[in-house]
């Protein structure tokens, strides 16, 4: 017999996957067949056939479907995702049908009618990067559609996709997504990458360390906001940053083009910093500087350092939108400085430690709006201790305060998420969390704190997607991530891996420790269970169940069972 030749093409490949199917399953199998056998003959199909797309086969609970245009599959796709919330329209949520899409444009192998080879499998994988009624595409996709689709695209980053050799550029399509910036292209990725490192406190005295690091976060947050700029997340930079680091070393290991180091030091009433921007590829220092100022002018000084990289790195263009993308945040160098020590306060304490200082900023500028919005935080961190409804006020006040003076700061908005989360205003939370993301979206800490809040919202395989992009952007995570992933497994019902994911909380909070309690009680570890149970005890001595479901905000009760039953098991009295 002859030997039969493989037919190679080019093609457009889209992967769609139903969201929670066995769990729609397990509720109601045959009303479950019956809507997506519904869907697919008045929704999916209809549109693939309208977009010039063949479907190859069904995969169970998903579709593979082959489109000769990029285009067309995207638009299909967004069509396709469009139609399906309408027809979601008035059902409760454990009955909607969400789909997830994946669509790479790629070399594919035909057997038959079937098609296989790296294509596909990147278009599977994309599939599983997107959010619950979202589209994930391949740069190669982006390339071809670029000005062609009516949609916003969202750097989601560069991913090692599973099984696939080589890295693949990732981006999230929808109408909350970020319009794409032009894209320069430098040796490692499509646009420059920097970190900045901690820069050293030289004042003489430890305890002013905070002022170099809160200026080293300022400086890493007003670069987040360059969509042409790849900023490496704060907690990975502080993680590697430290006296005696080398640089370039530093670089290669958080995966950057550049870094920045440098100093600070604070004499009296004038603050010098010195900054140098080192390549990595090289080792060479592209620029350096020293700026000297009274500390009034802090923000003044800030500014230019961020102007000076920016221009460095994309040209004099860009600098001059920093005066336009940055509203000073206050004009008093004493209220910053207390904004300063609150928020180390929080990072090393806790939030609701630091809510004296963000009090004492406020106090000497009432229109310190992230003042207000840190100050918020603070007394939802005394709420989660002391369960008080008048505390939760306070923090509404103070969010709501924070808005009023500035809708487009991304701490004012991540503020005013979490405390619509904690008062049940899921959908509320939902818009300001990605307002939040839109605003800086290199934050590792806004997108953990969205993913509880699409826990919470009844999404749990969102949520992992995106606590798993949270860990994925920073290298060396706040051990609070954990915990957030520990708790959306044993809402999946995924026990091992939610004691796997708390073991990584060292200094765990009475919640963690429950978490952990319900977790071992649901495996039958139930000496574990009962030890997870009395540490939590001896933070909260008078805890109970319904203490807990008051403090795990759950837009329906019956998601948290998971949660709640493995509590009971492990002892908790009602």
């Amino acid at each position: 017999m002859a030997e039969e030749r493989v037919l190679r093409r080019l093609a457009a490949i889209l992967v769609a996957d139903v969201v929670g199917y066995s769990r729609l399953m397990e509720a109601d199998e045959v009303g479950t067949l019956a809507a997506l056998k519904k869907r697919r003959n008045l929704i999916l199909q209809p549109t693939v056939r309208e977009y010039g797309g063949r479907i190859v086969k069904f995969l169970g609970d998903g579709v593979l479907i082959e489109f000769a245009s990029a285009v067309n599959a995207v638009t299909a796709a967004i069509e396709l995702q469009r139609k399906m919330s309408e027809a979601n329209g008035d059902l409760p949520d454990q009955s909607r049908i969400v789909l997830r899409v994946g669509i790479n444009l790629g070399d594919v192998i035909g057997e038959g009618a079937d098609i296989y080879g790296e294509g596909v499998n990147i278009a599977a994988r994309l599939e599983t990067l997107a959010e619950p009624g979202g589209i994930c595409i391949s740069g190669k996709v982006l390339d071809e559609v670029r000005g062609k689709v009516d949609a916003a695209f969202e750097d989601a980053g560069q991913r090692q996709l599973k099984n696939i050799a080589t890295p693949v550029r990732v981006y999230r399509v929808g109408t909350s997504a970020s319009p794409m910036a032009p894209q320069s292209i430098s040796p490692v990725a499509n646009k420059p990458s920097i970190a900045i490192l901690p820069l050293a406190n030289l004042s003489g005295d430890p305890d002013q360390k905070y002022l170099s690091d809160g200026i080293t976060e300022d400086i890493i947050t007003e670069l987040s906001r360059f969509k042409n700029l790849s900023v490496a997340a704060r907690h990975a930079s502080f993680q590697l940053g430290g006296k005696g680091v080398n640089p370039v070393l530093a670089a290669g290991n958080l995966g950057v083009n550049f870094v920045v180091d440098g100093s600070v030091r604070k004499t009296g009433e004038r603050i010098r910093i010195t900054v140098q921007l080192i390549d990595a590829g090289t080792g060479n220092h592209v620029w350096a500087e020293r700026f000297d100022r009274e500390t009034h002018d802090i923000f003044a000084m800030q500014d230019e350092v961020v102007s000076a990289i920016v221009a460095t790195l994309e040209g004099h263009m860009m600098s001059t939108a920093v005066a336009q993308l940055r509203k000073k945040p206050t004009s008093s160098w004493t209220a910053y400085d207390f904004f300063l020590q609150g928020r180390e306060v929080a990072r090393r304490a806790s939030d609701r430690a630091a809510a004296p200082f963000f009090d004492r900023a406020i106090s000497i500028d009432p229109d310190f709006a992230q003042a207000h919005a840190m100050l918020a935080i603070a007394h939802l961190g005394s709420y989660w201790f002391d369960g008080q409804p008048s505390t939760l006020d306070e923090a509404r006040l103070a969010a709501q305060r924070a808005l009023e003076l500035d809708s487009n700061d991304a701490i004012v908005q991540q503020a005013s998420a979490m405390v619509a989360l904690w008062l049940g205003q899921h959908e509320r939370a939902s818009m300001h969390f990605n307002r939040a993301v839109d605003l800086n979206p290199a934050d590792a800490e806004i997108r953990a704190d969205r993913a509880e809040a699409m826990r919470f919202a009844g999404q749990p395989e969102g949520a992992l997607i995106e606590i798993d992009d949270a860990l994925q952007r920073s290298k060396f995570p706040p051990h609070w991530f954990w915990w957030i992933r520990g708790g959306i497994l044993i809402d999946l019902e995924r026990y091992d891996e939610a004691v796997a994911a708390l073991s990584n909380v060292p200094q765990k909070e009475y919640g963690a420790w429950l978490h952990l309690a319900a977790a071992h009680a649901q495996l039958g570890h139930l000496s574990e269970a009962a030890r997870a149970l009395g540490m939590a005890r001896e933070l909260q001595p008078d805890l109970s169940l319904r203490d807990v479901a008051a403090m795990n905000p759950y837009a329906h009760r019956e998601t948290g069972d998971p949660l709640f039953n493995g509590l009971r098991k492990a002892g908790l009295a009602e």
